[in-house]
């Protein structure tokens, strides 16, 4: 696209295109409305991204093919990338999570009536757990908000991988 599009700053990726998961429900009306957009798009959109923990502009089908077809030019949704996954006997599951050159854990531990999520907001970690190797970083940087996405998403493995859940919402 020809028209330069205002966005907050270190959100684009390597291939010059803007990460919609690194935007807040503001910063998403905002690149909405640069687009030549009515804001109410960035609902629509946000709403496949963590409801339907889609990924592909081409199943949002309330979404017309032209803006679908602009959205693949200019944005794509990618969550952080998953580079060790631990099971242990109990299943507990950590999962190391690259965040630029940099790694943070997630770890899921389940109980009998329930379950913890532990999630880094922060690469590296001032607290020095004795259990977690984030602590060893030291403090880094906040997170920002695609990587603060992705434990959910983890732990909805199933249903993301499950196509069932992703039918157009009713209207």
């Amino acid at each position: 696209m020809s028209e330069q599009l205002v966005t907050p700053e270190n959100v684009t990726t390597k291939d010059g295109k803007i990460n919609l998961l690194d935007l807040n429900r503001q910063q998403m009306r905002e690149f909405f409305k640069d687009l030549g957009e009515k804001p109410f798009r960035a609902d629509q959109v946000m709403k496949w991204m963590y409801h339907y923990c889609c990924d592909n502009f081409d199943e949002m089908t309330d979404i017309n093919k032209v803006l679908r077809g602009k959205l693949k030019e200019v944005a794509e949704i990618r969550a952080p990338e998953v580079v060790e996954e631990q099971r242990s006997s109990d299943g507990t599951i950590k999962w190391a999570i690259a965040v630029g050159d940099q790694r943070v854990e997630t770890v899921y531990i389940p109980e009998d009536d329930r379950a913890t999520l532990c999630v880094s907001s922060q690469v590296g970690c001032a607290l020095e757990c004795k259990f977690c190797s984030t602590a060893q970083q030291g403090f880094n940087r906040n997170l920002r908000v695609s990587g603060n996405y992705w434990p959910g998403v983890a732990c909805g493995e199933n249903r993301r991988r499950s196509k069932s859940h992703r039918s157009a919402p009713n209207h």
